[in-house]
């Protein structure tokens, strides 16, 4: 059972903007109904140039079917130029935070938006039109896997099937993800070849020096590129008491941050069972 938010399950069980409107100034379908996601889009402007309304039809989930409402609520009354604004990390705080395994769902309605936008300006989209297909089983190009890469600062193939399926069905093409994965980020650091090469179980002094250097060479300037930072409170066995700092600290997908980049990142790099708690900078117990 997914834990969806109240505002996710408002606006699942009771879609203020589902329909058809007749004859709308934009129009976009994204997705594959084969694959069991696909969104259509359609918004009508006023004599300003503001978007009067939005209505959409999805086929997907209840994420899909929230995100799509809460991406209406937030381009009525926008010019086109203030929607085209929008990213799906907006979509995401309206909701008060998405399942990770379901991230994908509000990048459907940006994706959406993006293009109805474009093909309303006559442009080329271009996440479709100069994209190669990586994903055959849910149809997702290179381009948009490099967008979200590039982002959300993405490290892992299962992060990248969280925000767009690809690499979800058949497995097929993880290779090519990790190319697109290795060409923003770069060649990948030393510690984590390192990782993933261990064969024998680590020392406790290994395990807690191994953090430091991903929390250090790998999390923080990720954080602090998107003006957040992280402070390392403590370890304890295979919990990582952490205090978010920065922009962080406040950020409504605060808990994404901690187990979707932050609790991911170690797992894979140090230990599968490790749990990261954010501890907000007060000291851990019998210490003073």
């Amino acid at each position: 059972m997914w834990d969806y938010t109240e505002i996710v399950k408002e606006h699942f069980l009771n879609p203020k903007h589902t329909g058809v409107i007749e004859h709308p100034d934009l129009d976009a379908t994204v997705g594959n109904l084969t694959c069991g996601d696909a969104l259509r889009l359609m918004i009508k402007l006023d004599e300003a140039g503001r978007i009067a309304d939005a209505k959409f039809q999805t086929f997907g989930c209840a994420s899909a079917i929230a995100s799509s409402d809460a991406l209406i609520e937030l381009i009525k009354g926008k010019t086109i130029e203030e929607a085209e604004r929008l990213t799906n990390d907006d979509i995401v705080a309206y909701l008060g935070g998405l399942p990770e395994a379901k991230m994908h769902c509000s990048v459907m309605g940006t994706e959406a938006l993006q293009k109805a936008i474009a093909l309303y300006r006559g442009h080329p989209f271009e996440l479709e039109d100069k994209g190669t297909i990586v994903c055959r089983c849910f149809g997702v190009t290179d381009k948009l896997i490099e967008k979200v890469v590039r982002e959300h600062n993405l490290h892992t193939v299962e992060q990248v099937t969280h925000f767009t399926k690809a690499g979800g069905g058949c497995q097929g093409c993880h290779p090519e993800i990790e190319a697109i994965i290795e060409k923003v980020h770069g060649p990948k650091a030393e510690h984590v070849a390192k990782a993933r090469q261990r064969r024998t179980p680590m020392t406790n002094l290994e395990r807690m020096t191994l953090i430091q250097q991903v929390i250090e060479q790998e999390i923080r300037p990720m954080l602090q590129a998107d003006g957040g930072d992280i402070e390392l409170v403590d370890i304890d066995g295979k919990t990582v008491q952490v205090a978010l700092r920065g922009h962080c600290a406040w950020c409504r997908v605060k808990d994404f941050t901690l187990k979707g980049s932050i609790e991911n990142r170690l797992r894979e790099l140090v230990d599968p069972q490790i749990v990261v708690e954010d501890v907000g900078g007060r000291l851990p117990e019998g210490t003073a």
